[in-house]
């Protein structure tokens, strides 16, 4: 009987494998070997894509003529630093001894890749080939992983997709970079006075995101900023008091008025006076300050709803949403939070962290008590996976939101597996974030938070003014995420129109006594100046949220959670991607803050793209690749399909910037980004 062969993705994960096959192994030069079996491992990428030049010498000089370069018959080459353990993982794929091959490189599209070319390049025949599917790197996983192993065929879509995106990328990288750079390249080194012509690197991923920061820094700029006038009334209640919004509703003397602003706020002061004086009775100061005190007025309650509002524990962590919150919480770049969730992850503390879903499966919900079960060994956790044991509240997890088949492609969410030896070797980064992920997961398990909301509606004659209050009663999964600062027992305390008056219970008590009918004293009116604000510049946390909605930058997580489409990039590559644009100097990232602005070279490679290419800066477009790939994954599109309107498109905005000649319409452009950087 021949012997089975694992082929990891690194040594690293080799050695888990070979640890919980528990074979009598000994070690060899680029792989583990026993009686039963070998274990073996690439080292990342073991093969690449040629380069043109070796399609044709006469491509290695970069020239218009020659392009577009679009190869009828591919080529891939052995990385020259790994050959010798490409040779030696090619030896064993073909040793006659070896009968089985279970493929245990990374679940994922680009773990795919990896293996898929090895083979390639091994030439590799007459071999049962598994595919081993994981979700963490314990003994219980790797072994269901390798009991459960499914025919490699399986993933031949998966195989078709991974191949194509990697084409697509080099199809665009080559053609659009040269092309560029030969027409537009010295028009930049020009302009900023260098000695070598300037290297226009794109990219259908990375060119994308380029533009939505440099649009995000040109909208900061060019926003003007503008005032606008709030009528507040001071009221009272007991001994307390509280604020209440003058709105411009039907009824209202201003509504529909071109004087608002809003249906809450003027453009101008002396309107916002002027409805004082209206609904006091008396003129507001004079230029000297020149008024005696507003008497004490009176409003009757017209409408009044009292009303519970639950607040349920957010989705669980996919990978865009653990680097965004890893960038606020910690001031970490995406890269280092996935550096951080991929040790975690091979110190089987938590589960694959590159995915894309924030729920999880039916399965995994059924032994959910497992992962509970073990973190009552995390100290900071215990009490709470104690509390959720006893109380049995996870038996019904597969019936809520938080578990979804439908929303999970390749892998769920990331949650801790439930093993914790390996925590106190932890760094003080790595352990934040671990907890981090450990109180998103065990929120899940706990009931909503129950806020008691009153919203109050008065009358002043023919004006109407607004007061909303709400005061936390139960904390339900705050307990284990804590409350957050602005929602803690005594209200929001910011001054910005949409948010809750500030309330304790004392005075919620009082507003509970309130009926319609009610008068309430208004001890004075006044105007509050508010100034609209520009748009935020991105962070390194939010710019991923964004590639992940299409660029579309949305806060609200929930909201975010029911948008539907593709996203910039992938989970794996998104952090990649941000990396790659700091390193070629289009971006800058202050460490610090985590905010991304724009630099010089940044913007003028913007401009020449968006007279050239533009297409290259459109979110929408780059999603609708991405899309297109996860259909050739999932075989509702076909492999040449695809292909054939990705070389299509390279071929005709190659061809279409050959034809252009307007390099020196781009001065202006260049100047007008320049006045920013001086």
């Amino acid at each position: 009987m021949g012997k089975s062969l694992f082929i990891a993705e690194k040594p690293s994960v080799a050695q888990e494998f070979a640890k919980a096959l528990k074979y009598n192994t000994m070690r060899r030069d680029g792989y583990v070997e026993s009686e039963e079996a070998v274990v073996t491992w690439c080292v990342g990428h073991l093969v690449t894509m040629s380069y043109p030049e070796c399609y044709d010498t006469a491509l290695k000089r970069w020239s218009l003529d020659t392009l577009p370069f679009i190869p009828t018959e591919w080529k891939y080459e052995v990385i020259e630093g790994v050959k010798k353990q490409f040779d030696i993982v090619s030896g064993l794929l073909n040793r006659p001894d070896i009968d089985t091959i279970y493929v245990c490189t990374d679940s994922g599209r680009e773990g795919e890749y990896i293996y898929r070319l090895v083979e390639q390049e091994a030439h590799v025949e007459g071999k049962n080939r598994r595919r081993v599917w994981i979700d963490s790197q314990t003994e219980e996983e790797i072994l269901r992983g390798i009991r459960e192993a499914k025919d490699l065929s399986e993933y031949d879509s998966l195989a078709d997709a991974a191949y194509l995106r990697a084409k697509e990328d080099y199809l665009m990288g080559i053609n659009f970079s040269r092309v560029l750079t030969l027409k537009y390249g010295n028009t930049i080194s020009n302009y900023l006075k260098l000695q070598k012509n300037t290297v226009i690197a794109v990219g259908r991923v990375m060119t994308c995101v380029q533009g939505m920061i440099v649009r995000r820094e040109r909208e900061i700029r060019q926003f003007v900023e503008t005032p606008f006038y709030r009528v507040l009334a001071k009221c009272s209640l007991g001994n307390s008091s509280f604020e209440a919004e003058w709105r411009a509703v039907e009824g209202s003397k201003y509504f529909a008025s071109p004087k608002l602003y809003k249906e809450n706020g003027f453009n101008k002061e002396e309107d916002a006076k002027a409805l004082i004086e209206l609904m006091s009775g008396m003129k507001m100061p004079d230029n000297a300050g020149n008024l005696s005190l507003i008497p004490p007025s009176e409003a009757v309650i017209t409408g009044l709803e009292k009303k519970k509002e639950n607040k349920s524990a957010p989705l669980l962590f996919n990978l865009a949403e653990l680097q965004n919150e890893c960038s606020r919480l910690f001031k970490i770049s995406p890269d280092e939070t996935l550096k951080i969730t991929q040790e975690l992850y091979e110190k089987k503390l938590v589960t694959y962290p590159r995915t894309d879903a924030r729920v999880l499966s039916t399965a995994v919900a059924k032994e959910i008590h497992k992962n509970i079960g073990g973190l009552k060994n995390y100290e900071p956790a215990a009490g709470f996976a104690a509390e959720i044991l006893s109380n049995d509240s996870y038996k019904s997890i597969a019936k809520t939101k938080y578990t979804n088949d439908k929303q999970i492609t390749d892998h769920y969410a990331i949650i801790p597996t439930g093993q914790t030896g390996a925590v106190r070797g932890l760094s003080v980064m790595a352990a934040k974030v671990y907890d981090t992920i450990v109180k998103r997961f065990l929120a899940i398990f706990y009931p909503p938070a129950v806020y008691q909301k009153v919203a109050i509606v008065m009358k002043k004659d023919t004006e109407s003014l607004f007061s909303s209050f709400k005061v936390l009663i139960s904390e339900g999964y705050y307990k284990v995420a804590g409350v957050p600062a602005s929602q803690n027992k005594t209200g929001k305390a910011n001054d910005d129109e949409t948010e809750d008056v500030k309330c304790d219970e004392a005075m919620l008590e009082l507003l509970q006594k309130l009926k319609k009918g009610d008068i309430v004293p208004v001890n004075e009116f006044f105007v509050k100046e508010g100034k609209t604000s520009a748009p935020k510049r991105y962070n390194s946390g939010s710019i991923i949220l964004a590639m992940e909605n299409a660029g579309q930058l949305i806060e609200d997580e929930e909201l975010r959670a029911q948008i539907k489409g593709s996203g910039i990039g992938t989970s794996a590559t998104r952090a990649e991607i941000l990396k790659k644009l700091i390193d070629k100097g289009y971006i800058k990232l202050n460490n610090k803050t985590q905010i991304i602005t724009p630099t010089l070279l940044g913007e003028m490679i913007y401009d020449v793209v968006a007279a050239s290419i533009k297409y290259l800066l459109d979110p929408t477009l780059t999603a609708s690749w991405e899309k297109g790939l996860t259909g050739v994954a999932d075989a509702s599109i076909s492999c040449q399909e695809y292909l054939d309107k990705l070389e299509g498109f390279v071929a005709r905005r190659t061809l279409a910037v050959k034809q252009v000649s307007n390099q020196y319409m781009l001065r202006p452009y260049f100047d007008s980004a320049a006045a920013f950087y001086k």
